[in-house]
């Protein structure tokens, strides 16, 4: 059984939005996401240049590519559709 969701979701890709950015005393560039509700630290040392209001999608932590506003919320969309998410 599933801690929760989160262990099977997080592997699906779901779109993130950027709620807030800042650096870290050690110079890593991070993120506070917003993934379908549940709030998220993202590490930003792939992608620096993203900004509050951007969309991401996570794996193992890390932003490793944005997405537009819309893909991002056809994406979410789809999966509550098919059951994915709630």
């Amino acid at each position: 059984m599933l801690a929760n969701r989160w262990e099977a979701a997080m592997c699906l890709g779901i779109p993130g939005r950027i709620t807030e950015t800042w650096t870290r005393e050690d110079g890593a560039p991070m993120a506070r996401a917003d993934f379908a509700g549940e709030m998220r630290e993202v590490c930003l040392a792939y992608l620096p240049d993203l900004t509050t209001g951007d969309y991401v999608i996570m794996h193992m932590g890390f932003a490793l590519t944005k997405l537009d506003e819309a893909d991002a919320e056809e994406t979410v969309r789809t999966m509550k559709e098919y059951g994915v998410l709630s």
